[in-house]
């Protein structure tokens, strides 16, 4: 609780503090808009204005000057007076004394002031007082986490049922230093995350979109999850495939090279399920994703003794028969899993004995069950696969 607390006012905090400077930056910006505006009108309407005056200013000055002139003449001697007086009646005769510029009216003349109200502040007010809410308990929780190899099925549920979710956020980090990162945002309840290091703590928390709403509820508590399975991965070096960074991925690619691509080690623990997510190329009925007991080097498909497969026309071998049930044929983004059970039929020793194992393979939403007879245990099997073309990607996880 205290935890929490303290990171939700310093949240609080920080969200204010750069509500504040945002909104100072806002009013500043407005208050140079309006002031630019305020300078605009004041030059455009100063200016017919300001020529008038040098207009009136002018002829003044020519009026002055004309006054002088004729006060001269009329103070000279009489020689000199008629040439003076007949000077100045000519230029009074050229000069307009009685005209004067057009000056604008009263009602054309700016007069500049600021309207400003405080329904704004009232606006901000009620805004303001209606921003943000403290919510003591999240909408949605973590509920569980489930190994897999190479990473964690996180599964949470919705704990306030007048909450009505439309998206989820799922999100994980793998140190408390580091930050948080999203993995999912969907409808489902669940998510398999992968790229997970084995016996690290990850921690996770969730969060969901209420129906038609844009922001996203409190987070959930965070939590840590870890797997103790290693990942999934082929093996490296055979010709035909390509493999990603972490070999989870395979790509057949161009090479005329055929053969059966093996995973790297037996990771495959019965009680688990193997999940294939594949990208389509060309079939062919030799094609195959499967399980076996072991590596087996010579064969160009998993449709053999030892080992157990579906095609991509959805075909289902057994030891190398066909079965009499098919699944769908596989499809560019859809999931082959392998689910097995240990059903021993005698006892089993080093030597070897009786071993059944029931196995459940799912295809496009259908799914057939049967009986796989072994002459040994096998703790741990081996995956594969095998394509004749180029174009096919397999995920492994």
């Amino acid at each position: 609780i205290k935890e929490s607390a303290t990171l939700t006012r310093d949240v609080l905090e920080q969200h204010f503090s750069d509500l504040k400077g945002a909104l100072k930056k806002l009013l500043d910006e407005r208050l140079m808009s309006l002031l630019q505006e305020v300078d605009v009108i004041e030059q455009e309407s100063i200016k017919p204005l300001d020529e008038c005056q040098k207009l009136i200013e002018h002829g003044v000055s020519t009026a002055d000057d004309l006054l002088r002139e004729g006060e001269s003449a009329v103070d000279g001697d009489v020689g000199t007076q008629n040439e003076k007086l007949c000077n100045f009646t000519k230029k009074a005769l050229h000069i307009q004394l009685d005209s004067l510029p057009e000056v604008p009216s009263l009602v054309d003349v700016p007069c500049l002031s600021a309207q400003l109200d405080d329904c704004l502040l009232t606006v901000l007010k009620n805004q303001i007082f209606r921003h943000g809410t403290v919510a003591s308990r999240p909408p949605v929780q973590l509920e569980e986490f489930v190994e897999k190899p190479g990473g964690i099925l996180v599964r949470w549920c919705k704990v306030d049922d007048d909450f009505i979710p439309q998206d989820y956020r799922l999100q994980c980090r793998k140190s408390t230093s580091s930050p948080f990162e999203d993995v999912y945002v969907g409808s489902e309840t669940e998510f398999i995350v992968l790229h997970i290091d084995p016996n690290v703590d990850y921690q996770f928390r969730v969060c969901a979109r209420g129906d038609g709403r844009q922001e996203w509820s409190p987070w959930s508590v965070p939590q840590i999850g870890r797997t103790t399975l290693v990942p999934h991965e082929w093996t490296t070096g055979l010709e035909g495939y390509s493999l990603s960074s972490r070999r989870n991925i395979a790509l057949r690619n161009d090479s005329q090279s055929c053969g059966v691509l093996y995973s790297k080690a037996p990771t495959y623990f019965c009680g688990q399920t193997l999940t294939f997510r594949q990208t389509v190329g060309q079939p062919d009925r030799r094609d195959s994703l499967g399980v076996c007991v072991e590596q087996q080097n010579g064969y160009d498909s998993l449709q053999r003794d030892k080992a157990v497969c579906i095609s991509t026309n959805g075909a289902v071998f057994v030891n190398g028969k066909e079965m009499t049930n098919q699944l769908p044929a596989v499809t560019s983004g859809s999931t082959v899993t392998f689910d097995m059970e240990v059903v021993q039929l005698g006892p089993c020793s080093n030597e070897g004995g009786n071993f059944k194992l029931r196995v459940t393979i799912s295809s496009n939403n259908r799914e057939v069950v049967f009986d796989w007879v072994l002459d040994q245990c096998c703790g741990s099997l081996y995956f594969g696969c095998s394509f004749s073309y180029p174009g096919w990607k397999v995920l492994v996880f």
